[in-house]
């Protein structure tokens, strides 16, 4: 049994802002969009990264949305890419920090208030 990640699933009750600040401010490249549905799909490498809405009558959209994602997106130049998010107006956590396993985070929020990771190995810097 191979097991592979396809895509990470970021719930959104503001779906057309959300995948609006993926598209436009992150550039992240769209594979796929049904405004209908209200799902869309970014190329992000081998695993993609979805915005799915939520309705705010959904009884579970309060837990799905607003919290730690755990999803760490990697960049070349961490400092670099902090400084031209934080001038398009993302909200950084913290700026970056070096790890004590040699790599550098840096903690965003997307606009429904979930935070993602940005990420830069040793070697990446």
């Amino acid at each position: 049994m191979k097991l592979r990640l396809r895509v990470v699933r970021i719930f959104a009750l503001d779906w057309a802002s959300t995948v609006d600040f993926y598209e436009h401010v992150l550039e992240l490249e769209p594979r796929y969009r049904d405004d209908v549905s209200g799902w869309a799909e970014f190329d992000t490498g081998e695993a993609g990264l979805a915005v799915e809405r939520v309705l705010p009558d959904d009884a579970e959209a309060e837990a799905l949305t607003r919290r730690f994602l755990g999803a760490s997106l990697q960049v070349e130049d961490i400092h670099d890419t902090h400084a031209r998010l934080s001038a398009k107006g993302v909200r950084f956590v913290a700026p970056p920090a070096q790890q004590p396993w040699g790599g550098w985070l840096a903690h965003f929020e997307d606009p429904e208030g979930n935070v993602l990771t940005l990420l830069a190995t040793a070697e990446d810097e």
